[in-house]
């Protein structure tokens, strides 16, 4: 590699999310030496409808690149390698020319319940779970193209290809239609056991093979930075690109979750508790997703919570202006002045018990009209014992799901907890006492672009395999110990917590 000296050598992390692009430069050693994240919108033309034109991805991706090379003291030519991860299950469509043909619908989007019917109805419920190891939900991808066919059948008559977000950009910096397996496993047409595009699904569905890219595992080159790419980001012709991975499974290789028995518990809007798998575990009833791990030949169980951040974040917005000027005034976070509220409250918040499902929810309940409630209000709760609940309500959720895992056999060791659920002492603590763990965190707080970057450094050279690279780089900072004299408190709420949502599930379809 002519004009880059050995030491010089640096990664690059690309996280295409939902709310910003985010790029991380690494250096040989793991650290993060600049990263710049460039913000866009959702639109939401409707109710439930979420959707992004790629092209702002790919304008915050150009941006962001240039701007995390310039916060580092490298330049393009030292980069080795990149990684690509970034939202999940998002449909983005290209026409003969690669050109995009309408808005990406998103994987929020919640407008294809009557297309997961009809798979269903088709295919049949244990068909797809045997074939694609997931049922239809209306987040996965499969769904969306079949909104389109059915709605918008002059957009559908112009389709050549179907990619992820995180491949777009892929094909926007190297000219290649290819994807990973784990992001794969999200879309309902990958066979997650085979590790391929499943010929059964996409017949069933008549979905057109050709539509849908190369898959690679995790850390294999998927392509080389073009001249054209190259003029636009600052990155040197020929760097390799690894095919990376989904978010979530870029996360979790961030966390070190490429073991059996070490467990993630990360909190962004959504939740997830994710579980490496040696071999393909499935949950018969769908309410856990397998997807194939960006660990080669490696798999991963996943349970979600559809609002966990977004439940505090929507206690933020509506409920803490007091806060909010707080935190303007001293220049503290404002989820830093709710968690010293929450610390005021003693375990179980007094009886007050909070359902998290602002969003219907996934795990367990597979319930798109599950709503949010608050349960056991006395004249003793404060504003403050609302805010603790909502964080207890959301490590329930998070524990639902790793009493599903741990009746699949799947080993749970250790705990490591990423996003803003880990920033919070306050929640690290209720996470550790709700599940009766110690609960990690890992010195590098760069999220999924860490783990991408990881993926590239195997693409790069740089180690042989992804458990190599993970030893070198992923280290514990702290960790935090469940509160001996809160257990009793957690096991009283959380069986509250268990019986409430069968007890009101028939209200929330009820005509009153």
């Amino acid at each position: 590699m002519m004009g880059m000296s050995t030491d010089r050598k640096a990664l690059l992390g690309i996280d295409v999310g939902t709310s910003g692009v985010k790029v991380v430069v690494i250096d040989r050693e793991g650290r993060a030496l600049g990263q710049a994240t460039v913000g866009y919108e959702v639109s939401q033309p409707l109710p439930l409808w979420a959707e992004q034109d790629p092209e702002d991805w790919w304008d915050a991706t150009c941006a962001g690149i240039r701007l995390a090379l310039a916060r580092s003291d490298r330049r393009g030519e030292d980069i080795a390698g990149v990684g690509l991860t970034g939202q999940m299950h998002s449909l983005v469509l290209l026409d003969e020319a690669g050109q995009v043909i309408r808005p990406a619908i998103l994987w929020s989007d919640q407008r294809t319940e009557e297309e997961c019917e009809e798979i269903h109805q088709t295919v049949g419920f244990e068909q797809t779970i045997e074939w694609v190891a997931n049922p239809a939900l209306t987040n996965f991808t499969a769904t969306k193209l079949l909104w389109v066919r059915k709605h918008e059948p002059e957009h559908y008559a112009r389709i050549r290809h179907a990619l992820l977000p995180k491949d777009y950009i892929r094909y926007r910096l190297t000219g290649e239609f290819a994807s990973d397996v784990s992001d794969a496993s999200g879309t309902l047409w990958f066979d997650v056991k085979a590790r391929r595009w499943s010929d059964e699904m996409l017949a069933a569905l008549d979905v057109p093979r050709a539509w849908l890219p190369t898959v690679y595992e995790s850390p294999e080159v998927s392509g080389r930075v073009s001249e054209w790419a190259a003029a636009r980001t600052g990155l040197r012709p020929g760097t390799p690109v690894a095919a990376g991975g989904g978010d979530q499974a870029a996360g979790a290789v961030g966390n070190g979750i490429v073991r059996k028995g070490v467990v993630s518990s990360t909190i962004g809007t959504s939740g997830v508790v994710f579980a490496h798998a040696d071999e393909i575990v499935r949950d018969e009833k769908g309410r856990l997703h397998t997807f194939c791990h960006a660990v080669p030949s490696k798999w991963h169980v996943m349970a979600v919570t559809q609002s966990a951040g977004g439940s505090l974040q929507w206690f933020r917005n509506q409920f803490a202006d007091a806060e909010r000027a707080v935190a303007a005034q001293t220049g503290r976070d404002v989820y830093d002045l709710l968690s010293d509220e929450a610390r005021r409250v003693p375990a179980g918040s007094e009886g007050l018990v909070f359902l998290p499902y602002l969003m219907g929810e996934r795990t367990p309940h597979l319930d798109p009209q599950a709503k949010g409630v608050f349960f056991g209000i006395t004249p003793r709760h404060t504003r403050a014992h609302f805010v603790r609940a909502i964080m207890e309500g959301v490590a329930f959720s998070l524990r639902d799901g790793l009493a599903l895992m741990q009746d699949l056999r799947l080993p749970v060791d250790e705990i490591r907890v990423s996003g803003g659920g880990a920033k919070s002492e306050v929640w690290r603590e209720i996470q550790a006492g709700v599940f009766g763990l110690p609960v990690a965190v890992i010195e590098a707080n760069e999220g999924p672009a860490f783990g991408a970057a990881i993926l590239a450094s195997v693409a790069a050279g740089f180690f042989a395999d992804v458990v190599t690279a993970v030893d070198a780089w992923v280290r514990v900072e702290s960790t935090t110990p469940p509160v001996v004299e809160d257990e009793a408190a957690y096991q009283r709420a959380y069986r509250l917590y268990r019986a409430l949502y069968p007890a009101v599930r028939s209200l929330y379809r009820a005509e009153c």
